[in-house]
């Protein structure tokens, strides 16, 4: 890639980010605090800890995220964190500036859901653009680099489920819980359809000179089965091993981010897989039940 188009990569991927980043801001500000809404991760503790102390939300969310970002640099350094801290101080910023006018609704279930859109769809569209929101993403990231048997998903779900359960301590009424709950849910259909669009499962094939690093990180960072085909090119006559891999939706950015990270060059197709049989997906016996 020319330099002058990495420039302008690098631009529409920072300015996709900063639109992101305010949606994310808007469904927090107008719709998710309002309504005394806890969604989770470092949103809902930034809410919760609004109602203690006098700050602004954005603010909390900012200086929460100061030591998760410190934590980031160390293990994964700069280039995994430059476009997470923009992201932060985005959100951070359009959370307050937006926070100043008037909810636009003051019916929680609306909120809930409605702001679960939104954050969806901004988390999604920072996901897209090989950054984060910071908060526990990284934390789990970490996490998950000290106990790699714990899955991703099981690790936000225990923290998600204690800030939402303080939520419901803080403001002394559990409807507040249940609507968060919904919030929660909403995003993360959201999310998912943003990252990946309505289908079950990814359908991975990598051809590359790199090959056997690429297989290692996929089995070590995205912990999924990877089975190798022999392949041979038709103009150069070159053997080649080919990478074949089934992906759960919510995991198919990784993999594709090992590939750009490994090698730019990489021959990669990514196709649907709506029925797939077998450990870790559906059982052949499950169906005929």
């Amino acid at each position: 890639m020319k330099m002058k188009d990495k420039m302008q990569f690098s631009i529409k991927k920072y300015l996709v980010i900063a639109l992101a980043c305010t949606l994310y801001g808007v469904g927090i500000s107008l719709f998710v605090d309002p309504n005394n809404l806890a969604p989770g991760g470092f949103t809902g503790l930034s809410v919760i800890i609004n109602r203690l102390i006098p700050l602004e939300t954005g603010t909390i969310y900012l200086i929460l995220n100061i030591p998760v970002i410190i934590l980031g640099i160390w293990k994964f350094g700069w280039k995994f964190t430059i476009s997470t801290l923009y992201a932060i101080l985005i959100v951070s910023g359009s959370t307050n500036l937006i926070g100043a006018m008037r909810p636009v609704t003051q019916e929680p279930i609306l909120g809930a859901v409605f702001g679960g859109v939104l954050i969806g769809v901004g988390m999604g569209l920072v996901l897209r653009n090989s950054a984060t929101t910071g908060g526990t993403d990284i934390i789990v990231k970490c996490l998950r680099q000290r106990f790699p048997h714990m899955k991703t998903g099981s690790l936000m779900l225990m923290i998600d489920a204690v800030i939402i359960g303080t939520s419901g301590l803080v403001f002394g009424n559990f409807d507040s819980v249940l609507y968060s709950i919904v919030s929660v849910m909403t995003t993360s259909v959201v999310l998912d359809m943003v990252l990946y669009g309505r289908d079950g499962a990814k359908l991975v094939y990598i051809i590359s000179d790199r090959s056997e690093v690429i297989t290692t990180r996929i089995l070590n960072e995205v912990n999924i089965g990877v089975t190798h085909l022999e392949g041979s090119g038709a103009y150069q006559n070159k053997e080649k091993k080919v990478i074949m891999c089934v992906v759960k939706k919510q995991l198919a950015y990784k993999v594709e981010e090992i590939v750009k990270e490994e090698d730019t060059s990489a021959f990669m197709i990514i196709s649907s897989a709506s029925e797939i049989y077998g450990e870790g997906y559906k059982s052949y016996f499950g169906e005929i039940i």
